[in-house]
C-alpha cells in the first residue's frame, strides 16, 4: 500500500543541466528524514521542462540513489496517451515502484475520455498506477464517479493523489472506493484535515525541506496521536502557506537554495521568486526553526 508521506522531490538543475549531485543528497535527507517514498518528475520536478531522456534519466538516478530504502513513485503522466504509455514503460524498465499519472491537461477530455486514458495506461504496464487530480493546473477534474469506475475496473490503479482542495470530495472518494484504494492529500496544508476524513498521507513539497517533521505528522495521525499530530501542523503550516506564495516548485527551490542544498535554478517559463516574496519566505524558514537566524 502507498500509505505514508511521499516526497514530491525537485528536479535540481545546474547550469540549465540536471545537477546530479544535488540529486542525490537530496534523495539522501530523504531517506534520513524517515519518508516512505519520493515522486520524481511531477509537477515540483518541473515535468514539462524536460525531454523524454531527461525524463527517464531523472527516474533512472532517483531508483539507483533511493537503492530500494524507499519507495519510487514515478511521475509519468502527460496529456498525450501515447507519452503517458512511453515515460510509464521506460519508467517500470528502471525500477519505478509505481506511476504517477496525472489527468492530461490541455486538451480537457470529457470524463469518458479520461476514464479510457487511464485505462490505457493501466493496461500498458503492471506499475501500480496513482491518480493525480489537481484541477486548478489541469483545467478538468477526475469526477468521483469516475475514480471508482477506475478503481473497479482497472486493478492496477490502486490510490490517488488529491489535490482539489476540497475535504468534501476527500469524503465522497472513501465512499465511493473500496477500503484497499489509498487517497494521498496533494496539499500540505490540507494533509490533516484529509486524513482526519479517510485520506492515508500526503504527497508532500514541505517534505523536501523538512522529511522528518512531515513523516512525523502523518505517522502521529496515522497512530492515533493526534494532539502530535496537530502541534507538528500548527508548528509549520507557516512553511506549508509559503511554499505556494509563488508558482510551485519556484519557493521550494529557493528554500533549498538557502538552506544551501542546491541552486536556485528554475528552467523557463519559470523564473526565480520576487524579493519580496523571498524575504517572506525567509522570514518563515527562520521562524519555523528551519533555517538558522544568521544564514
Amino acid at each position: 500500500m502507498f500509505t505514508g508521506t511521499y516526497t514530491a522531490i525537485v528536479t535540481p538543475f545546474k547550469n540549465g543541466k540536471l545537477d546530479e549531485r544535488a540529486l542525490a543528497n537530496l534523495i539522501r535527507a530523504q531517506v534520513k528524514g524517515g519518508v516512505d517514498g519520493i515522486v520524481p518528475v511531477g509537477t515540483t520536478g518541473e515535468s514539462p521542462t524536460l525531454d523524454y531522456d531527461e525524463h527517464s534519466y531523472v527516474i533512472e538516478q532517483s531508483v539507483k540513489i533511493a537503492a530500494g530504502r524507499i519507495k519510487v513513485i514515478a511521475g509519468t503522466g502527460g496529456n498525450s496517451t501515447t507519452e503517458a504509455v512511453y515515460l510509464t514503460e521506460r519508467a517500470a524498465k528502471a525500477g519505478a515502484d509505481a506511476s504517477l499519472q496525472v489527468a492530461p491537461y490541455y486538451n480537457k477530455p470529457s470524463q469518458e475520455g479520461l476514464y479510457q486514458h487511464f485505462r490505457k495506461v493501466s493496461e500498458s504496464t503492471k506499475l501500480p498506477i496513482i491518480l493525480y487530480s489537481i484541477p486548478a493546473r489541469c483545467g478538468v477534474e477526475i469526477a468521483v464517479d469516475t475514480v471508482a469506475r477506475l478503481a473497479r475496473d482497472c486493478k492496477s490503479i490502486v490510490a490517488i493523489k488529491e489535490a482539489g482542495g476540497n475535504a468534501d470530495r476527500v469524503s465522497q472518494l472513501r465512499a465511493s472506493t473500496e477500503p484497499g484504494f489509498v487517497i494521498l492529500s496533494g496539499d500540505d496544508s490540507l494533509t490533516l484535515p484529509f486524513m482526519a476524513v479517510g485520506a492515508q498521507g500526503v504527497i508532500s513539497v514541505a517534505s523536501n525541506i523538512i522529511p522528518r517533521q512531515v513523516s512525523a505528522m502523518v505517522r502521529a495521525f496515522a497512530s492515533g496521536d493526534l494532539r502530535r499530530a496537530l502541534k507538528l501542523h500548527e508548528a509549520y503550516y507557516p512553511v506549508f502557506k509559503n511554499l505556494f506564495i509563488e508558482t510551485n516548485p519556484v519557493p521550494v527551490k529557493a528554500a533549498l537554495a538557502m538552506l544551501g542544498r542546491m541552486e536556485e535554478e528554475c528552467r523557463l517559463p519559470l523564473v526565480p521568486m520576487s524579493a519580496k516574496n523571498k524575504e517572506l519566505l525567509r522570514a518563515t524558514l527562520k521562524q519555523c526553526g528551519i533555517l538558522k537566524s544568521k544564514s
